[in-house]
């Protein structure tokens, strides 16, 4: 188990001074054979974030408050996966707190809404959430035992993808509209919309633990280091990263912090090294920029 001065002190070595939003309970005989996937618990003030792999690179959440009793899944890739943590923490689903409408985020509606479950998910992609009660828009607030979360609007890689963000538990969950180093595939919206999407995660404060849906972590880090080879905190985090997956552990959450120092797409607005990399010209408008820094990702074979 990892105490949470060593987690800390990674942090500070990649110049973070802003107190650690979590604390991290890693249990090391979780981690599957193949060394890539793990499960981890987090102690978020007045919840606790269950995380744990679905599918072949999901994460699944399970939020518990600790006061109320109430336990909402962040998206359902699995319903079997689900359950079987449920009943292992003997925690009760109460909510389902959907993304978007992806399969892989939403696979598990049916079977997980049972009796006094709601379902609550982007009003823009109502006919595609499976048991959706509760159609949400950005600037929607969602009561959860007395916890607020703020709706964000974070269209780009659908057009109706939301975001949850807990103010008073410094913490956001994003689905696949921002990912650890990197950011979603931009299957249905625009280079503005997504842009726009971005700038707004990027305006909470450092110190908001960033809950992704997926381990691309890696992966993403070898396109960022291509763009930016000459950002030290991200020569610094990859050596870190790929240190942590060696050893099965998870990258998920990040905090926004350090993303705002080295993830490539919420600074392709302000870093002349990836803006050079990537073609953008001095005439381009920020989203032209970040539509060439996408396009990028999306041809990169590293």
């Amino acid at each position: 188990m990892f105490s949470r001065a060593v987690i800390v002190a990674l942090f500070c070595m990649f110049g973070l001074r802003r107190t650690l939003a979590f604390s991290l309970r890693v249990d090391p005989t979780s981690f599957s054979q193949s060394g890539k996937k793990s499960f981890a618990t987090f102690a978020m003030g007045k919840f606790t974030v269950a995380q744990f792999p679905c599918l072949s690179d999901n994460y699944g959440y399970l939020i518990h408050n600790e006061e109320t009793g109430e336990t909402a899944a962040v998206d359902t890739p699995d319903a079997k996966t689900y359950n079987t943590e449920l009943q292992k923490r003997g925690w009760k689903l109460t909510h389902i707190f959907n993304t978007h409408h992806h399969w892989d985020h939403t696979g598990g509606n049916k079977e997980l809404k049972t009796e006094g479950v709601k379902v609550y998910g982007p009003a823009n992609e109502r006919k595609e959430i499976p048991g959706l009660d509760v159609p949400l828009t950005g600037g929607d607030c969602v009561d959860f035992g007395g916890l607020k979360a703020d709706v964000m609007d974070v269209g780009g890689h659908t057009v109706g993808h939301i975001a949850y963000h807990f103010p008073t538990e410094t913490s956001v969950f994003v689905g696949d509209a921002l990912f650890a180093l990197g950011c979603g595939k931009m299957f249905e919206g625009t280079p503005s919309m997504f842009w726009t999407s971005l700038k707004g995660l990027r305006e909470l404060p450092d110190e908001t633990s960033v809950f992704c849906a997926h381990e691309y972590t890696e992966s993403n880090a070898k396109f960022a280091m291509s763009v930016e080879p000459g950002n030290a905190d991200l020569v610094s985090r990859y050596e870190e990263i790929k240190e942590k997956r060696s050893r099965g552990e998870p990258t998920v959450p990040s905090l926004l912090g350090l993303e705002k120092k080295t993830n490539p797409f919420l600074r392709c607005d302000i870093s002349d090294e990836i803006r050079k990399n990537v073609g953008v010209t001095a005439s381009d408008s920020e989203e032209t920029a970040f539509g060439k820094t996408r396009k990028a990702k999306d041809t990169f074979r590293g």
